[in-house]
């Protein structure tokens, strides 16, 4: 059985109920187990990991709470459909997102260059023309699948070394994270048809209908990033729930 660190440095076993969502995460990961596939009862479970029926059920619960399954009582537990989620109230690191749903993230790093803003990118970030700036694109996997196509406009002065972060160990969002803590933000979705850029790197079709999320982000009373986030609206949705 796997073990880790207390707090003291001794090891301690792996609880057992994190045993079998590593399982069953593995299975996911490897590709054995489907969006659709059914996934052992807790019977079952039970019966494989020699654990009590509390165990197996809080594994399954877990799983089910962080999307990864589907329950339909009296029919059983399976995969759930793996369309990505995001937040459009909440900012979160799509690496985050996706590790959440117990799927690799992997990005693929397009453009990371310093400019010059010109007649176009300098309304963006609302400066002037010349002002220097950061141009990224960034294309976003899910287990193998593209799902975010990512541009993104960075202040210079804001960011100092942008163009110097390697973001296939990192993303954007953490790194402005800690550059330029949030202060505001500005969201405005719009469904489009893909541009011949989206077309091309997240490999779909001109009449695949997309999620397009325009996002300004201010730190320090200043407008430090305009980021362009286009989805594939056949294998990402948002959704936010707040309380009034």
């Amino acid at each position: 059985m796997a073990s880790v660190n207390d707090r003291y440095g001794h090891a301690a076993p792996e609880p057992l109920y994190a045993a079998i969502k590593k399982y069953v995460l593995d299975g996911i990961a490897r590709g054995d187990r489907r969006p659709g596939d059914r996934i052992e009862s807790e019977a079952e479970l039970i019966k494989k990991f020699g654990v009590s029926r509390m165990t197996a059920h809080r594994a399954l619960r877990e799983l089910q709470n962080s999307g990864v399954l589907t329950r339909l009582p009296g029919v059983g537990t399976f995969v759930a459909d793996p369309s990505a989620k995001g937040h459009i109230i909440e900012i979160r690191n799509i690496a985050d997102e996706i590790r959440a749903r117990g799927h690799q993230h992997a990005s693929l790093v397009v453009k990371n260059v310093a400019e010059k803003a010109n007649r176009k990118t300098a309304p963006l970030l609302g400066v002037a023309v010349g002002t220097p700036i950061f141009h990224s694109m960034i294309v976003h996997s899910e287990a193998g699948v593209p799902i975010q196509l990512e541009e993104r406009f960075v202040l210079g002065s804001a960011a100092p070394g942008y163009d110097e972060v390697d973001f296939t160990r990192t993303t954007p969002n953490e790194f402005l994270t800690r550059a330029a803590p949030l202060e505001r933000v500005d969201h405005i979705v719009r469904a489009v048809m893909p541009s011949t850029d989206a077309m091309e790197l997240l490999k779909i079709k001109a009449d695949e209908p997309c999620l397009l999320l325009i996002r300004q982000t201010w730190s320090q009373s200043r407008l430090v990033s305009y980021a362009r986030l286009t989805h594939p609206s056949s294998r990402y949705e948002f959704e936010d729930s707040f309380t009034v």
